[in-house]
């Protein structure tokens, strides 16, 4: 996975507000499925464990001039999730906790983006959402950041990244098992390269 430099990231994140006309409506990006990725942490036997699952699809519509009305909707595939433990990743598509039998992919979808500070992507932004696992949808909210891929130019807006946090809880979602190993709050680190369609 390519990094992000410092210097990149400030940069795009001041020169995202102020794109020129030419983007003065929402537009459709295409997801880069190799260069996405849904990272995860929990804790497993009081120690901190990781994962990832790739993103299966993602449908993103952003609006540079208006950030707040720009829209995800992405999927990953719970049936590709990796662990760093062959026992953790079999148990974490068991029944009893994701059924990646039964429900292959977990879902988000924004309904809201609140812009933190003045309304600039540098204050941050929150994303309300609806997040579907094992065909049950609870509300979250996470946290978001969007700037431009590494090596492109200042005023270049074809190529996106962004990034969204936050915490969820398994057993809200009826993923129960192995309460005895594994606590209930799962972090998420979402990555997704999209390109302008």
């Amino acid at each position: 996975m390519t990094h992000f430099t410092r210097r990149a990231l400030i940069t795009s994140l001041a020169a995202l507000p102020f794109a020129g006309g030419a983007f003065s409506a929402p537009s459709a990006y295409a997801l880069q499925p190799r260069k996405s990725n849904v990272g995860f942490s929990y804790q497993l036997a009081g120690k901190p464990s990781k994962g990832n699952m790739p993103v299966k699809r993602a449908s993103v519509m952003i609006d540079v001039q208006a950030l707040e009305k720009s829209s995800i909707d992405v999927e990953v595939d719970v049936k590709r999730a990796k662990t760093g433990f062959i026992f953790a990743t079999e148990a974490l598509k068991a029944a009893s906790v994701l059924d990646a039998k039964n429900f292959p992919t977990i879902r988000f979808r924004s309904t809201t983006i609140r812009l933190n500070g003045n309304g600039r992507l540098s204050d941050g932004a929150e994303i309300d959402g609806r997040m579907t696992i094992k065909g049950i949808t609870r509300p979250v909210t996470l946290q978001a950041a969007l700037f431009r891929q590494a090596g492109t130019q200042a005023n270049d807006l074809s190529q996106l990244s962004f990034r969204v946090n936050g915490r969820i809880s398994r057993a809200a979602f009826g993923a129960t098992g192995y309460a005895d190993l594994v606590d209930d709050a799962i972090e998420l680190d979402i990555t997704a390269r999209v390109k302008r369609n």
